[in-house]
C-alpha cells in the first residue's frame, strides 16, 4: 500500500501531459474545497445556535425541574425543600406556580401565562440579567410587581415606566362551595399588579409568560401556602445533571417527574438536531455532485498513464495494486481540497464571530448569525469528505485494472 500511495502522491503532484487534466483536476479540488468549508461551517452555525439557545434557556430553565406525575400542582412542604437542598449536588432551590391567566392593560387584552416564583428565583435561574427595561424587582414593601416578556408587553401595549396604571390578571375560581347565582356574576377571580420590567428571552417565552411573586400567584388561583406547580433546582458546578436527576428522583419517589434542562425542551432540541444533520445531508449530497469533476479527472488520468500501468504490469504489479494508485490518488485529491476548505472555513469563522459578516434579519436578541467550530465537526467532515472521495476513485481505479502489460501499437 505504500508503494501506490507514493506512486499517487507522483501522479498528483506532476504536471499533466494534457492542459485539459490540470484544470479538471483543478476544478475538482475547489470543488471540494468549496464543499467542505460548507459543511463546517453548516454544522458551526447549528452550533452557534444550540449554544445561544441553551444560554436562553438557563436564563429561565432551571438545570433540574421536578413536577408531579399526576397532576398541576402538588404540595412542597420545608421539609421537601430542606432534603434537596441538603443533597450535595444541589446548590440552590426555589420553587414556582404557574397558570394560564388573562391579562388586561388599559384597552388591551391576552391570554397568557402567570409564572408565580419565590423571592430567590433570581439565585437559580439568570432571569434578572435578561431585564432590557425596568429593574428585576417582584416586591416592593407592600407592591407587588411584574415582570413581562417582550412579546406579552407589546401585545398589551404596557408602558413599564408608568407607574400608576396597574396590569390587570384574571383567573377562574377553584372554589365550589359559592351559590350557583355568585359564580354566574363572578366566575373569575381578578388582582392587580405593577408592571416592573421587561425581559427577551426566547420568542416562545417572551410571548407567553408574565412573572409575579408566588404569593401574588397564590392568592389569585385560592391556592395553599405551600401549593407548588413545580421545585426549580441550581446545581453545583461541575456536576453532572443525569447523576443529579437520579439522586433527586430516588429521594423523591415515583410520584414525581424530574428533568434536567435539556429534557425540559427534549421536543424543540430534537427537532433542532433533525434540522442540524439534514442540512448536512443536502450539503453532502452537493459535494457528492461535485465530485464527479474528480471521475472525470481520474478517469483522464488513467488513460493518459496508461504506458505507465503496462510497465508496472509488466514488472509484475499485480492489477490491486494498480487500484490501489488511483484508489489513493482519490483520496490524496479529496485531502487537499479538505485542507483548503478547512483554512478557507477558518477564514470564514473568524470573519462572521468578530466582525459579523451575515447579520440576523428583523429583531432578534443577536445582530449576527451565531457560530462554534467543535472538534468533532472537522472528525465528521473529514470522514465525509474522504468516503466521498474514495467512492469518486472506485470507477476509475477498477478501470485501470483493465489494461493489459502489453499495449499493442496502433
Amino acid at each position: 500500500m505504500q508503494f501506490s500511495i507514493r506512486i499517487a502522491r507522483r501522479y498528483l503532484l506532476a504536471k499533466k501531459s494534457t492542459n485539459a487534466i490540470n484544470i479538471i483536476t483543478g476544478i475538482a479540488v475547489l470543488g471540494i474545497a468549496v464543499g467542505s468549508a460548507a459543511l463546517i461551517l453548516v454544522l458551526s452555525v447549528f452550533n452557534g445556535f444550540e449554544d445561544l439557545i441553551a444560554t436562553m434557556y438557563s436564563n429561565f430553565n432551571p438545570d433540574v425541574k421536578v413536577t408531579p406525575a399526576q397532576g398541576k400542582t402538588f404540595a412542597a412542604d420545608t421539609v421537601m425543600l430542606e432534603e434537596l437542598l441538603a443533597l450535595e449536588e444541589v446548590a440552590a432551590v426555589t420553587t414556582s406556580l404557574e397558570e394560564v391567566a388573562f391579562f388586561e392593560y388599559k384597552d388591551n387584552q391576552d391570554f397568557g401565562t402567570l409564572k408565580g416564583v419565590a423571592p430567590n428565583y433570581e439565585k437559580v435561574v439568570g432571569i434578572d440579567t435578561t431585564v432590557r427595561e425596568g429593574i428585576y424587582r417582584l416586591k416592593d414593601g407592600e407592591k407587588d410587581f411584574a415582570i413581562l416578556g417582550l412579546g406579552m408587553r407589546d401585545k398589551l401595549n404596557v408602558n413599564v415606566g408608568d407607574p400608576f396604571t396597574e396590569l390587570g390578571v384574571y383567573m377562574p375560581r377553584r372554589s365550589q362551595s359559592r351559590g350557583m347565582f355568585s359564580r354566574q356574576l363572578q366566575p373569575f377571580r381578578r388582582r392587580y399588579i405593577y408592571p416592573g420590567g421587561t425581559f427577551v428571552i426566547q420568542h416562545e417565552f417572551n410571548n407567553e409568560y408574565v412573572l409575579a411573586p408566588i404569593s401574588f400567584a397564590r392568592g389569585l388561583l385560592e391556592a395553599d401556602a405551600n401549593e407548588v406547580s413545580a421545585i426549580e433546582i441550581r446545581l453545583q458546578e461541575g456536576v453532572d445533571s443525569r447523576d443529579a436527576v437520579t439522586q433527586i428522583g430516588t429521594l423523591l419517589g415515583e410520584d414525581y417527574e424530574v428533568k434536567d434542562r435539556f429534557e425540559q425542551e427534549a421536543a424543540f432540541l430534537k427537532l433542532m438536531q433533525i434540522e442540524k444533520w439534514l442540512s448536512y445531508a443536502i450539503a453532502s449530497l452537493m459535494l457528492l455532485l461535485v465530485s464527479f469533476n474528480m471521475i472525470g479527472a481520474l478517469w483522464m488520468i488513467v488513460l493518459e498513464k496508461q504506458p505507465d500501468i503496462a510497465i508496472l504490469r509488466s514488472m509484475g504489479a499485480l492489477k490491486t495494486t494498480i487500484r490501489d494508485i488511483f484508489l489513493a490518488e482519490g483520496v490524496l485529491l479529496s485531502l487537499l481540497g479538505l485542507g483548503i476548505g478547512i483554512v478557507l472555513a477558518l477564514g470564514l469563522y473568524a470573519a462572521q464571530k468578530y466582525i459579523g459578516l451575515i447579520t440576523v434579519p428583523g429583531n432578534f436578541i443577536v445582530e449576527a448569525y451565531p457560530i462554534s467550530l467543535r472538534f468533532t465537526d472537522f472528525v465528521t467532515v473529514s470522514i465525509t469528505v474522504i468516503a466521498i472521495g474514495f467512492l469518486a476513485a472506485l470507477p476509475p481505479a477498477l478501470r485501470s485494472m483493465r489494461v493489459s502489460a502489453l499495449i499493442r501499437e496502433e
